[in-house]
């Protein structure tokens, strides 16, 4: 993700593109692919000198977000589908396209995924 001058020198050659296509140009884009706009728009108001804050303190009294944080817990959605999401894969070191095997204890009402070798 760039910064500072060369955030400001990228965004302006790209300035006949969409706001997402320079954040992309820029390098604001998370794992997932989602563009990550704040991050972006952040960026580029620090790179013109304005200083902000997100008002959390993080360590040391440093100003810091937190992020997304990881929770373990997750429920069934209206369509019957049980999201895991990314943080959980990241952590286990999954990558895209691995494959598991499912494996379901109805007495415990518990699911276990087996990675397919």
């Amino acid at each position: 993700m760039l910064e500072g001058k060369d955030l400001l020198e990228k965004a302006k050659l790209l300035s006949k593109q969409s706001e997402d296509e320079i954040a992309k140009g820029c390098g604001y884009v998370g794992p997932s692919g989602r563009i990550l706009r704040k991050s972006f728009y952040r960026a580029l108001i620090e790179a013109k000198g304005y200083k902000i804050g997100n008002g959390r303190q993080g360590k040391n009294g440093n100003k810091a977000s937190r992020g997304r944080q990881t929770e373990f817990k997750t429920k069934v959605h209206g369509n019957g589908n049980l999201l895991i999401g990314h943080a959980y894969t990241k952590k286990l070191g999954l990558e895209p396209g691995q494959e598991f095997k499912i494996d379901i204890k109805k007495e415990s009402k518990t699911i276990c995924l087996i990675p397919l070798t």
